[in-house]
């Protein structure tokens, strides 16, 4: 019961908060559309719901198949039950409370449902916002911290149990029903999902940064990039190792060296107070110095989306806040020959990085017994 009032205070707390940004806007109330902005500010985990906040009171609207749902993850707050439209829901809901303007995501509303609300609420009512619900998510609390912890935690006892089988649990077997195994891994291991789907790509095949596997078997002495994430009560981690099957491709063995200690630099430039730009240009330099190209940013912001804000790289306008977790994922790819990409997720204190995953990027311990 502790774990769950500590939740219902930290969504109450971040409720007060998004309705005094809202209340700088000359909003009386808030209508959160973004699954993800819904789960934040009351912890329902159901795929159908709109959240209202005003000044002191919170309603939560679904449909009947969460019926029972909705009270039970919620009851501190109103739940609804809808029976028609959600505008009219909306507008009926809201009758009584005095709501002269009412907040809507604008970034995640379609221009027929923003004209549907405006039909039925009044143009003069509804009003399109941004940055309200953003910049509360970037800095995690340590509930936040502790769930993509846990969910950090899971994807490695993952990929523990799949690797330490040696190369047998990947040579001859296909890219697709090795990423499926991992992912099963990670539910065995606890997660509600993976946090993505996973890549995995053997050999040349790596140095497409965002592969999808295939049925391409898997062969000896070959290096296997491996991008993969747990998700559970509703935050994500993001991991990505280099393994290899066998004696380790010379040129794969070259550039994984660089693609280590660009990631050195990267993560010890996480720290509060740092530009955006920072740790990237750092990494970046470690990369291009020894003569290779990095094609994306250094990493992004991790919490209930895998990728959310802040974005690490050299477009970044502003600084690093104690409480965020970013990914840092330095990679080189080479096409014909393959790629290696290392990543993990860092937490942004005063004091530097504090790394929430733990297992080895040495390069020795991604070398699988036969």
């Amino acid at each position: 019961m502790a774990k769950k009032n500590d939740r219902l205070a930290a969504c109450a707390a971040r409720r007060r908060r998004a309705f005094k940004l809202a209340g700088e806007q000359k909003i009386d109330a808030m209508l959160i559309s973004k699954h993800e902005d819904v789960g934040y500010f009351c912890g329902f985990t159901g795929d159908d719901a709109t959240l209202l906040i005003g000044q002191r009171w919170a309603v939560l609207i679904t449909d009947g198949r969460f019926g029972q749902q909705g009270p039970r993850e919620c009851p501190d707050i109103e739940v609804v039950i809808r029976k028609k439209g959600m505008p009219e829901t909306i507008k009926k809901t809201l009758e009584g409370r005095k709501i002269r303007s009412l907040g809507v995501q604008s970034a995640n509303m379609t221009v027929a449902t923003l004209e549907a609300y405006t039909k039925v609420l009044g143009v003069r009512r509804v009003k399109p916002v941004t940055d309200i619900v953003a910049p509360l998510r970037t800095a995690k609390d340590a509930l936040e911290v502790a769930q993509i912890r846990k969910a950090v935690s899971i994807a490695q006892k993952a990929f523990v149990r799949l690797t330490s089988r040696g190369a047998k649990a990947f040579v001859g077997r296909s890219e697709r029903e090795v990423a499926a195994e991992l992912e099963y891994l990670m539910r065995l291991e606890g997660a509600d999902s993976p946090a993505f789907e996973t890549i995995l790509a053997a050999g040349p095949h790596a140095c497409d940064c965002h592969y999808r596997p295939d049925s391409t078997k898997i062969r000896a002495g070959q290096s296997v990039l491996i991008d993969w994430g747990a998700k559970i009560g509703g935050y994500c981690s993001d991991l990505t190792r280099t393994i290899f099957t066998g004696k380790i491709p010379p040129k794969i063995g070259e550039i994984y060296e660089v693609v280590s200690k660009a990631q050195t630099a990267g993560i010890n430039a996480v720290r509060a107070g740092a530009s955006l730009k920072t740790p990237d240009t750092l990494a970046r330099k470690v990369i291009t110095d020894a003569g290779y190209e990095f094609i994306h940013g250094l990493g992004h912001g991790l919490g209930r989306e895998v990728h959310e804000a802040p974005g690490l790289g050299g477009k970044g306008t502003g600084r690093l806040r104690s409480g965020m977790v970013v990914t840092v994922e330095p990679g080189i790819y080479l096409p014909g020959v393959g790629g290696v990409r290392i990543e993990d997720d860092i937490l942004v204190t005063a004091d530097g990085p504090k790394r929430l995953s733990t297992l080895t990027t040495d390069i020795r311990d991604m070398m699988l017994k036969k």
